[in-house]
């Protein structure tokens, strides 16, 4: 790895940044605080090289552009705070006492809890430990390689490109270059210190949150190049709606077919069965229903004096169709939770609750929903993944990405440009950044929804 002399000011920010907070962090445990700067210089100026090591620094090389500088910039800085965090985990763990100290197997006293030494789980995690490192830690390090790479599916030779990949989906000016290197330093900073202090959000701090976020989308939506931001645009809009159409069809369905009637459990069975077919046989389900000249849709319309629709080829319409194929695709998973759910609501609160005179909304609002939240914060998240990765086949029987790409979401991109275009760096780039979008949302909902999750009555 090549040091260069715009680096050495950055080394610097680091190493008092991560001093400061090793010593405060020391004195808190009441540890020498000698100790603790010691550690915070070494992770300063060791912790940047997790990111610049593997890119050789290169978006620092005199060459780049500015773009890439600063790219390089918000790296060097990720790099220190994800080196930073786990090194003050592990100072907690094995260093800090009280209520300072992370909960560890051996320290834990609940009766009933199995207690040995720290080495048993993880000995009795290794088979699950190897399975991740094979299948999702190495393909994650490979992508990350491939992404730094210009490769041609089939070509025998790869060229270096640096962070090119990645700046490629962006188009901004000098001014804005500037202006996402701090929210994304803001955003950085909010996320650092809820995994730091882990306080809790106040209503104040979840709609700055909503605010900032909005604001950050607006200004990604201005410099991101054209056939990315309808990408990202697509991808959000159908995630969205499959995940909250689904949840709230799903509850309404399970909530009547959890009613004592004759046949419950046939009708139930059928209610479930669509999740047991692939996201291409939906697509192909749906298509035969919607295709606008020989679909049973347009021609029920039209049998009822109606005009058809152009369900595949008017964008709007075709957006709407692969939401509603998803959100049927993904019902009877959401049943199957929300009627086991129901069978957990306690039937004694019902009835103190009718008692006292509420009515059935009442009810619903007040016992069930409660009762219901860890099955809806396990399906919020379990939705979100299905929608961001596994409608591809789905989008590809039913529209193919059309029409002008109003279907296109990143998975179905990252698919095209990696096989059909045969660009496997920039579809490598391209899955990264879809992969860093989904766990900011998954951990902004277990910050934020799995607080409100209520277990027992």
């Amino acid at each position: 790895m090549t040091l260069y002399g715009n680096m050495i000011p950055f080394f610097v920010v680091s190493a008092v940044i991560c001093t400061v907070y090793m010593v405060s962090l020391f004195r808190n445990i009441q540890r020498p605080l000698i100790i603790g700067g010691g550690v915070g210089v070494v992770v300063g100026l060791l912790g940047p090289l997790s990111t610049m090591a593997p890119l050789q620094s290169c978006t620092f090389a005199p060459e780049q552009n500015l773009l890439d500088f600063w790219f390089g910039v918000v790296l060097f800085a990720l790099g220190t705070g994800v080196v930073l965090f786990f090194t003050q985990w592990l100072v907690r763990f094995f260093l800090a006492k009280g209520v300072d100290a992370p909960t560890s197997v051996e320290t834990q006293s609940t009766q009933g809890t199995y207690r040995s030494n720290l080495l048993i789980p993880f000995l009795l995690l290794s088979p699950t430990i190897a399975i991740l490192l094979v299948f999702l830690y190495y393909p994650l390090v490979e992508t990350f390689r491939l992404s730094t790479l210009l490769v041609r599916l089939g070509a025998p030779r790869v060229a270096f490109r640096c962070v090119s990949n990645f700046t490629g989906f962006l188009e901004p000016s000098g001014f804005d270059v500037i202006a996402l290197t701090l929210i994304i330093g803001i955003v950085g900073a909010f996320f650092g210190n809820q995994f730091f202090t882990r306080r809790n959000q106040t209503l104040v701090a979840n709609v700055v949150v909503i605010l900032g976020v909005a604001l950050a989308g607006g200004f990604f939506n201005r410099i991101l190049e054209e056939d990315f931001r309808l990408v990202m645009f697509n991808t959000f809009f159908i995630s969205f709606f499959i995940v909250v159409g689904g949840l709230i069809l799903g509850l309404a369905i399970a909530y009547i077919a959890y009613q004592p009637v004759k046949g419950a459990m046939i009708y139930r069975t059928l209610l479930i069965w669509p999740y047991a077919i692939s996201p291409a046989i939906s697509g192909i389900i749906f298509f035969v229903l919607f295709d606008p000249v020989s679909g049973i849709i347009n021609h029920g319309i039209e049998l009822m004096g109606g005009q058809g629709l152009d369900w595949l080829r008017d964008p709007w319409l075709a957006r709407m169709t692969i939401i509603i194929s998803s959100i049927w695709k993904t019902l009877g998973y959401n049943i199957l939770f929300y009627i086991a759910g129901l069978q957990t609501v306690p039937k004694e609160l019902l009835e103190a609750a009718a008692i006292d005179g509420a009515n059935g909304v009442q009810r619903f609002r007040a016992v069930v929903m409660p009762a219901l939240s860890p099955i809806t914060f396990f399906l919020i998240i379990t939705n979100l993944t299905y929608a961001f990765f596994n409608i591809f086949g789905t989008i590809d029987f039913l529209t193919r990405g059309g029409p002008v790409g109003a279907t296109s979401v990143s998975i179905y991109n990252i698919i095209q440009v990696g096989i059909r275009s045969r660009d496997l760096g920039r579809a490598a780039a391209e899955s990264l950044v879809l992969f860093v979008l989904v766990i900011i949302m998954t951990y902004y909902q277990f910050k934020t929804t799995g607080r409100k999750v209520t277990y027992g009555a």
